[in-house]
C-alpha cells in the first residue's frame, strides 16, 4: 500500500522557479563597465620573439655598459695604450726608426685592439660562463649568433673610442697622417677587431675561466712580442719578419703601417680574414654557455 503525496497543512506552497515579475539584479544581462587605465590587449600574452635587430642592439648595449663600467678592462683598453704610447714616444730609445711617432702609433694601435677583443674578451667571456650569466642569455629568444655578434658589435665601439683617443695624443705628441691613410687604417683596424674578437670568443667560450685566464695573458705577452718584430730594424732575417705576417698581431702591425703610408697590405688582409673566418667558425660550432 502507498501512500499518496500530500503537502503537510504547516507547510506553505513551494512557489514556482521562474520569474513572474522582474529578473533579480544580479541575473540582469546589461553592458559591463570596466575602468581601468590600461587600453585592451596590453595584457594579452604574445610569445613571439621580438625583432633581430632590436634583440642585437639590446645586447649590444648591454654588453658595451658591462666593458665601459669594469675597472680592469678600462686598465687594460685605455691605461695600458696610453701609457706604452706617451712612454715610446718621449723616452730615449732605440731602434724604434728615424720616425719613431710613425712606427709607434701603429705599433700601439695594434697592442689596443689585441688587449679589448682578445684579452679581455676572452676574459670576460671565460668568467660570465662560470657564474651562469650566458646560460641566463642563451635561455632567451636571441640565437647564439646573437650573442657573438653583440660582443663583437660592443667591442668594435671600444676600439672606436680608443683609436680616438690614441690618434689624438699621438697629433699632439707630434704625428702628423695623411686623411686617406686614416680611411685605410680604419678599415684595417676594423678587420684586426672582428679577427681577434673571433679569437677571444673562441677561447673564452670553450674552456674553463681560470685556463682562459692564465692563457689569455701569455698569448697577449706572446702576440705583443711577434708584433713588435714587424717594426724591429732591417737586420732580422725576412724569413723571421714574413713567420711574424703569418700571425694575426704581425698581419694586423703590418697592414696598419702600410695603411697609414697610403698603401694596402693584401696579404695581411688575406691572413686576418682566413684568422677571423676560421675562429668565428670554430666559436659558432665549439661555443658552450655553461
Amino acid at each position: 500500500m502507498v501512500r499518496p503525496h500530500r503537502r503537510p497543512r504547516d507547510r506553505p506552497a513551494r512557489r514556482p522557479t521562474t520569474a513572474r515579475r522582474r529578473v533579480p539584479r544580479t541575473d540582469r544581462k546589461r553592458a559591463t563597465r570596466v575602468t581601468t587605465r590600461f587600453p585592451a590587449g596590453t595584457f594579452t600574452p604574445d610569445p613571439r620573439p621580438n625583432a633581430p635587430h632590436l634583440m642585437l642592439w639590446a645586447q649590444t648595449r648591454l654588453e658595451l655598459l658591462l666593458l665601459l663600467r669594469n675597472g680592469e678592462q678600462l686598465l687594460l683598453t685605455m691605461f695600458i695604450p696610453i701609457t706604452l704610447l706617451v712612454g715610446l714616444c718621449l723616452l730615449p730609445l732605440d731602434g724604434l726608426g728615424e720616425h719613431r711617432i710613425d712606427n709607434v702609433v701603429p705599433a700601439v694601435m695594434m697592442v689596443a685592439v689585441m688587449s679589448t677583443a682578445f684579452t679581455g674578451q676572452a676574459i670576460a667571456v671565460g668568467f660570465d660562463r662560470r657564474y651562469g650569466a650566458l646560460k641566463r642569455i642563451g635561455a632567451t629568444a636571441l640565437p647564439k649568433w646573437g650573442i657573438i655578434a653583440g660582443k663583437s658589435a660592443a667591442v668594435v665601439i671600444v676600439v672606436a673610442i680608443q683609436a680616438l683617443i690614441l690618434g689624438t695624443i699621438g697629433i699632439a705628441l707630434g704625428w702628423r697622417p695623411e686623411l686617406a691613410g686614416l680611411a685605410l687604417g680604419a678599415v684595417a683596424i676594423a678587420i684586426g677587431t672582428v679577427t681577434f674578437a673571433a679569437m677571444g670568443l673562441l677561447l673564452g667560450g670553450t674552456l674553463k675561466a681560470e685556463i682562459v685566464l692564465a692563457l689569455a695573458n701569455i698569448l697577449w705577452f706572446v702576440m705583443l712580442g711577434i708584433g713588435s718584430i714587424v717594426f724591429a730594424s732591417d737586420q732580422l732575417p725576412d724569413a723571421l719578419r714574413f713567420a711574424a705576417r703569418l700571425i694575426p698581431s704581425g698581419a694586423l702591425a703590418h697592414t696598419l703601417r702600410e695603411a697609414l703610408d697610403l698603401s694596402i697590405d693584401w696579404f695581411g688582409v688575406a691572413v686576418l680574414a682566413v684568422w677571423a673566418a676560421a675562429s668565428g667558425w670554430a666559436a659558432s660550432r665549439l661555443f658552450r654557455f655553461t
